[in-house]
């Protein structure tokens, strides 16, 4: 549970970094996914999760 506690932390305050330092940075990340199409979104989002699942395994070696 306290890994889970963790992550959740730490995405936050990554999110959290970007909200408070570039927030038109934002706005403009935000224009470019929405010019994705469903498929491209998926297959960003499948990529991500698979990167974050990688890092969490490779943390407990």
């Amino acid at each position: 549970m306290s890994l889970v506690l963790l992550g959740l932390g730490l995405v936050l305050v990554i999110e959290g970094l970007v909200f408070a330092l570039a927030p038109s940075r934002l706005d403009d990340l935000v224009a470019a996914m929405a010019a994705l199409n469903r498929d491209q979104r998926r297959m960003l989002g499948l990529a991500a999760l698979a990167l974050g699942a990688a890092l969490v395994w490779l943390s407990q070696l």
